[in-house]
């Protein structure tokens, strides 16, 4: 995972509070570029395994053909409401389909993890329920650029 960012590198995470920041938030937006080209930015939970984002999209949303026509995509996970709170991260790179689509359950090592930790932290449960709808999406980012302005203060 490459760190972009040129600018603002005293407020940026550090691998550590990154990973910490992603294993504790629960909702992402997740931006694609549609047909004609204009952005859609939709909201949705993720599980984040410490190298990977894990997003269980439903398999008939505007997203899903976005990102089947076009897999490049940007990730913003952010918390705060006053300046001096706010902090986030913004992943981008290419959604890689994973499993079977939509997922019934079918097993596949690949989701074992992240299917265990979306499921206990979104739904309070050891396995992951299957609806027939939904299928999963994996962002291993190429780039990546954090701030936390809680940094500022501590100056």
């Amino acid at each position: 995972m490459a760190v972009t960012q040129r600018r603002g590198r005293r407020i940026m995470m550090t691998p550590e509070e990154l990973d910490a920041f992603l294993a504790e938030r629960r909702t992402c937006r997740v931006a694609t570029v549609s047909a004609d080209g204009r952005p859609h930015v939709s909201a949705l939970w993720f599980a984040w395994d410490g190298t990977s984002l894990w997003l269980y999209s439903l398999t008939r949303s505007r997203r899903w053909a976005d990102l089947r026509r076009d897999p490049r995509m940007a990730v913003v996970v952010d918390d705060g409401e006053e300046y001096g709170e706010l902090r986030g991260v913004e992943l981008a790179g290419t959604a890689v389909f994973v499993g079977e689509a939509p997922r019934t359950g079918a097993d596949c090592p690949e989701l074992r993890v992240p299917e265990a930790l979306f499921a206990r932290r979104n739904f309070g449960l050891v396995a992951m329920p299957h609806d027939g709808r939904h299928a999963w999406l994996r962002l291993t980012p190429d780039a990546v650029a954090s701030w936390d302005f809680r940094k500022l203060s501590a100056r």
